[in-house]
Parts: C-alpha cells; sequence; structure tokens
C-alpha cells in the first residue's frame, strides 16, 4: 500500500518535471521558428529556466481581487491541476496505481469535468473578460468533445474492449492508424482544440481578452492553471500514440523508448501547429466540428458498424 503510494507520487513529480522542461521545449522551439533564440541567459542555454520560472512564481504574493468570489477563485486552479493528473494514471506503468478496465469512460468523464476549472475561473473572477473568456472555452470544448467521443469509439468497435491496454495490445502488427487514417487526422485537431491551443485559443485570446479567463490570476493560481494546461497537452499527446500508432511497438519491435518518442513528437507537433498557423475565428472554429467533424465521425462510424455487421454473416 505505501509503496504503491510512493511511487505514485514519484510520477507525479516526473510528470511535473516533465510538463517543466516541455514548457522550455515551447519557448525554444517558437523562438526558432520565429527567427530568434528564446530563453538563453539562465544557467547553461537556458536549461534552468522552468525552475526559476517556478521559483519565481510559487514565492510571489498571492493576488485576492476585491470583487472575486473567493472561494471559487482559489479552488478553480487547484481542480483543474487534481484533473490533469488524474488522466495520467490511465496508462498503467510501474509508477500507476491500477488497472483501469474501463478506461475510456474515465478519460471521457475527466475530460468532461476540465470545463468546470475554467467556468469557476472565469465566473469566480468577476471580470467581464475572464467570464468572456470562460464561455468561449466552455462552448469550445463542449462541442469537441461531441467529435472527440465519437471517434473513440472506433477502436473501441474495432478492439472490443474499453481498456486503453487492450487497445495498445491490439495493435502489434497493424496500427490503427493505417486503418482508419481520416479519424486519426480528425482526433489529432480535435485533441489541439479540447486543449485550448492555437490556432484555437480563444480561451486566451490576447488580442481580445487580454488573457482570457486567467487575467486576475498570478503567482501560484497562474503556476497550476499553466500547468494543467501542459499536462494535459502531454497526456493526449500520450492518448494519440496509443490509440492510433501503436503506443511502443513499431513493426516487430516493442520498446518503451519508441512510445516515448512518438510522445514526443506529437507533443512538438502542438508547438509546430502554433508557430505554423493564425488563430481560427471563432465560428470557423464552431463549424468545423458541427459541420464538419460531426458528420465525418457519424458517416465513418456508421460505415464501420455496416462492415462489422456484414463480417458476422
Amino acid at each position: 500500500m505505501y509503496l504503491s503510494i510512493i511511487s505514485c507520487l514519484f510520477s507525479y513529480v516526473c510528470i511535473l518535471l516533465a510538463v517543466a522542461f516541455f514548457i522550455l521545449l515551447e519557448r525554444k522551439g517558437l523562438s526558432y521558428i520565429q527567427i530568434r533564440k528564446g530563453p538563453n541567459k539562465v544557467g547553461l542555454a537556458g536549461l534552468p529556466q522552468p525552475i526559476a520560472d517556478a521559483a519565481k512564481l510559487l514565492t510571489k504574493e498571492i493576488a485576492k481581487p476585491t470583487m472575486a468570489n473567493y472561494s471559487p477563485y482559489f479552488i478553480a486552479p487547484i481542480f483543474s491541476f487534481i484533473l490533469a493528473l488524474l488522466l495520467w494514471q490511465l496508462y498503467p506503468s510501474s509508477y500507476s496505481l491500477g488497472y483501469f478496465k474501463w478506461g475510456i469512460l474515465f478519460f471521457l468523464c475527466v475530460s468532461a469535468l476540465n470545463v468546470y476549472g475554467t467556468l469557476l475561473a472565469g465566473w469566480s473572477s468577476n471580470s467581464k473578460y475572464a467570464l468572456l473568456g470562460s464561455l468561449r472555452a466552455i462552448a469550445q470544448t463542449i462541442s469537441y468533445e461531441v467529435s472527440m467521443a465519437l471517434i473513440l469509439l472506433f477502436p473501441l468497435f474495432i478492439v472490443g474492449s474499453f481498456s486503453f491496454i487492450e487497445i495498445k495490445e491490439s495493435q502489434n502488427l497493424v496500427w490503427l492508424a493505417f486503418l482508419m487514417l481520416p479519424v486519426s487526422f480528425i482526433w489529432y485537431t480535435t485533441c489541439v482544440a479540447e486543449t485550448n491551443r492555437a490556432p484555437f485559443d480563444f480561451a486566451e485570446g490576447e488580442s481580445e481578452l487580454v488573457s482570457g479567463f486567467n487575467i486576475e490570476y498570478g503567482a501560484a493560481g497562474f503556476a497550476l492553471i499553466f500547468l494543467a494546461e501542459y499536462a494535459n497537452i502531454l497526456v493526449m499527446s500520450l492518448f494519440s500514440a496509443l490509440l492510433f500508432f501503436g503506443a511502443e511497438n513499431l513493426i516487430f519491435i516493442s520498446n518503451d523508448i519508441i512510445f516515448m518518442v512518438k510522445v514526443m513528437f506529437f507533443a512538438f507537433a502542438f508547438i509546430w501547429v502554433r508557430g505554423s498557423y493564425p488563430r481560427f475565428r471563432y465560428d470557423l472554429l464552431m463549424s468545423l466540428t458541427w459541420k464538419g467533424f460531426l458528420p465525418a465521425s457519424l458517416a465513418l462510424l456508421m460505415t464501420v458498424l455496416v462492415l462489422s455487421y456484414l463480417s458476422f454473416f
């Protein structure tokens, strides 16, 4: 019992370190995409920069806006951060709490609750900009969760299991991405929208909403919101590699390093997309999911169901 708790805490420390250095990777990656150097003054080539940022944010005084609703204002960042860490328990490594037989259902439940952290942060700040940013984020997240749930049904029907591990083990020879290539592209675009990342970062539209739903946050509250966002990016990259690209499987080779490389590729793709594309218009974003991804997902899902039905005869 104590060993599992210690291993779980150790895994969370590793996740936080991964998130910290992923933020550094993003800053360096974006800087080279924009033909500049990025952070390079702290230590050797700027490598201790995340530690310096964390020390600065966590030692600053926590501001208390006069008109804010204090209880939800302070609960929102903690709630978002806990939900982000919960999703990491879905991949049973030697440091996770256990085997999730109903992993996909757990994933959908926790990712749906992410909306409430943003809602609490925006509403409790008692600022018009924060409220507008949170409302945008809620509408966007709920819309894209519909197509995400439909896309998750594809590996579920093909493999016949709700477990991420069984889905991973079914791809020893052929990745599911090769069986349903358009669906894997829709999944990844949905992941970018779900995590409120550019070009779908309307919750934090700097040119329109100052900083969006987190405008009234600073110090530790801002740090927790930031950590939750980047932890979600890494976990969505992990699920992208696991669901459609065979996790650690590569033809006849199976190795954890292969899985790590795949996760890093998808995580860097988030940065690459941010550096390549301008922000969408909000109406185009909503049209993309309701008029594009939803009909396409439904049509492809019906095709899979019909083929699976005909295979019984």
